[in-house]
């Protein structure tokens, strides 16, 4: 019997859980199965997508697939690592180009094909790949529907009803996907549209209640909104005295923020315990180890870990032990209770959680998805109704139980605090002296190209080149795009900060550009630079005069309390002009970033403000001044933090879209 089902085929995606999300807004059912999905089990679906994944087809690590899928006469969409799959098995190459594509493009499509009906010619679209292949390597059989710079953004072969994109459909800054999905599951499979959500409330109600029993729940509640909405739908299911809310200061919360958080909640009737385990953080310690839990090694104490994963892992194991002094507080063990979290899907996918997906790369470790904590999942021991909610969604079902909308519309803020939004470093990141300074070398080309050399001119052009007839004509819009650039400097942070390329985890550098604030020119270089300059991830503006001197030193930063002070004192400035300008709302997340760098004046640190726009919050973009928010509200913020923050450099604006930078700096 074939179902109204969509088969969703997992090759690692990052975005698997949004894929399913937006088929389902469409009202159609879904299916997330492994990539090597039999056959038979293959023909019960009206549709398949394969979808992204951060491997090469050609790479050892690879996924195992079923070669079948693309020739069971079902209709399939594939999008990015699935185009390729479905290229590389009819016959085609798919290569690793000198041009990466991480971000928003505008692509060139064939109106004429199915899965592009009703759309313009003129398309902007998400692209987080390396691989690719050029129009001329399409497959026999195929054709191209769609081009980016001479290389190939969609083929389709009508006859089989298969098609594949180079980009993602199912994030909104691919702002017209939801319509080429719909062109696929209606124009192209023949869907109904029968599906319908059930009501999600009573859904996670039923949840909570079949998994809980006649035992009672333990809540961690940050204050913010998804472990609020957690704690308010284990109250409706299990009643208010079966539920035991533990709010912890770890030391790394904002300026004053557990005392806000205490009275925000005091309003819910909420069991709640407030502790302030600050030292019991900073001195803690845990055991690193393989996915199979075999011991690596012990870290160092919290204040003297600079890798970002350690951090994360310390912290979220740091939570579980004291939950549980909190527990043997209130009289109870882990025999009485089920630990309940907040845990949303991002969070999960992210973390390359089983629950999301099986194949997905690791981008970070969610101090709610570590290796302690998933040795208490699989014991059967934790709870987590929300995560299969998106953060919009969450902020739905939040209004639906009737919280406050100031608790409802919070902006996000991590479990971990401001431990991650602390750039720690003990000595500059310049492991290759030859790479850093070519790379330093690229960035002043580029943005001098007016004097670059031929011999960079001549490479560069050969990386844009691709094919196609009007490849000549790009090409020179592009160079004469880049002479029209006049003073801005691209300089090399010898940092590292956390990046999502190619669905895939890198840990790179940041680039500041510095000197004339045009923001177009410099949203320009941000999209432009990580592009040919792969091992750079995260590009921000650093105000102030020219930097014309390659930055090689750094401030000794470690998670210590005056390091966490001097951040504090930065984000409540920020945080009280988000409020003065009304953009809490209007902004989704602005993380506030310490930096070891002190540019031209040694011993000091800088701030790095990042305004970020999204739904999802697997995908987004920085909020552009003048346009999205205020630049008066931006320039309140600088000259504030450099006046009243002792020790401070220089403030820097992120310009990176998410990807090929994350949410986060770490």
């Amino acid at each position: 019997m074939i179902e109204e089902k969509v088969a969703i085929l997992d090759a690692g995606a990052q975005y698997g859980k949004v894929i399913d999300r937006r088929i389902r807004e469409l009202n159609v059912d879904t299916d997330l199965l492994p990539l090597d999905t039999p056959s038979e089990k293959l023909r019960q679906y009206k549709g398949i997508v394969v979808t992204g994944g951060p491997q090469s087809v050609y790479g050892e690590g690879a996924p195992p697939y079923n070669s079948e899928m693309f020739d069971l006469g079902i209709p399939v969409l594939g999008l990015c690592y699935g185009t390729h799959l479905m290229n590389f098995l009819a016959g085609g190459p798919v290569d690793r180009k000198p041009l990466r594509n991480d971000g928003q493009f505008e692509i060139d499509v064939d109106t004429s094909s199915k899965l592009f009906e009703g759309l313009d010619r003129r398309q902007t679209c998400l692209f987080t790949h390396g691989d690719s292949f050029s129009v001329g390597e399409v497959a026999e059989g195929y054709k191209a529907t769609a081009q980016i710079d001479g290389l190939v953004a969609a083929i389709e072969n009508e006859e089989k009803k298969v098609y594949g994109v180079q980009f993602h459909p199912e994030v909104d800054l691919t702002p017209n996907g939801k319509k080429m999905f719909h062109n696929f599951l209606y124009n192209i499979c023949g869907f109904s549209g029968s599906f319908t959500m059930e009501d999600r409330i009573e859904k996670a109600i039923r949840y909570i209640q079949e998994k809980v029993g006649d035992k009672k729940a333990l809540v961690l509640v940050s204050g913010g909104v998804d472990s609020t909405v957690c704690a308010a739908l284990l109250t409706k299911a299990l009643g208010p005295d079966r539920v035991y809310a533990l709010h912890v200061d770890n030391g790394f919360m904002r300026k004053d923020e557990s005392k806000k958080v205490k009275e925000a909640l005091a309003e819910l009737d909420l069991n709640l315990r407030v502790v302030n385990a600050s030292e019991i953080f900073y001195n803690a310690t845990t055991t690193i180890r393989e996915e199979d839990g075999t011991p690596l090694y012990q870290t160092g104490s919290l204040n003297t870990v600079t890798e970002p994963e350690e951090k994360r892992v310390v912290i979220g194991d740091t939570f579980m032990r004291v939950a549980e002094t909190s527990l043997q507080a209130w009289g109870l063990d882990w025999g009485d209770v089920y630990l309940a979290q907040g845990t949303l899907r991002p969070d999960l996918i992210e973390s390359a959680s089983k629950i999301a997906s099986r194949k997905a790369a690791k981008i970070k470790s969610h101090h709610n998805d570590t290796p302690l904590v998933r040795y208490f999942r699989e014991l059967g021991r934790i709870i987590e109704p929300l995560q299969d909610y998106h953060k919009d969604e969450v902020r739905v079902l939040g209004r639906q139980l009737g919280l406050p909308e100031d608790i409802v519309e919070r902006q996000p803020f991590p479990g971990p605090g401001l431990a991650i939004r602390t750039i720690c470093a003990e000595k500059p990141h310049i492991p290759r002296i030859t790479e850093f300074e070519d790379t330093n070398e690229m960035l002043h080309h580029v943005t001098h190209y007016r004097d670059a050399p031929a011999r960079f001119r001549e490479e560069f052009r050969g990386k844009f080149m691709g094919s196609g007839p009007d490849a000549e004509q790009r090409i020179a819009e592009l160079e004469e795009r880049l002479r029209s650039i006049e003073g801005i400097s691209g300089t090399l942070v010898p940092i590292r900060t956390v990046g999502v390329q190619g669905d895939d985890r890198t840990h790179s550098y940041l680039a500041a550009l510095s000197g004339k604030k045009n923001w177009n020119d410099l949203f320009f270089l941000a999209r432009l630079i990580p592009r040919i300059g792969h091992n750079i991830n995260r590009l921000a503006y650093a105000y102030g005069p020219e930097i014309k001197c390659p930055v090689t030193e750094i401030t000794k930063t470690l998670l210590t309390p005056d390091v966490i002070a001097q951040l504090q004192e930065a984000d409540d400035i920020v945080n009280q002009e988000l409020a003065r300008y009304n953009l809490l709302r209007r902004l989704s997340q602005v993380p506030v970033i310490s930096v070891p760098v002190g540019f031209d004046e040694p011993g000091y640190r800088s701030i790095a403000i990042r305004t970020f726009l999204t739904k999802d919050f697997m995908t987004g973009r920085p909020a552009v001044p003048g346009e999205d928010m205020p630049e008066e509200a931006l320039d309140a913020m600088v000259s504030r933090i450099l006046a009243e923050v002792p020790e401070i450099s220089r403030v820097m604006f992120d310009l990176t879209s998410k990807p090929p930078g994350t949410t986060e700096w770490e």
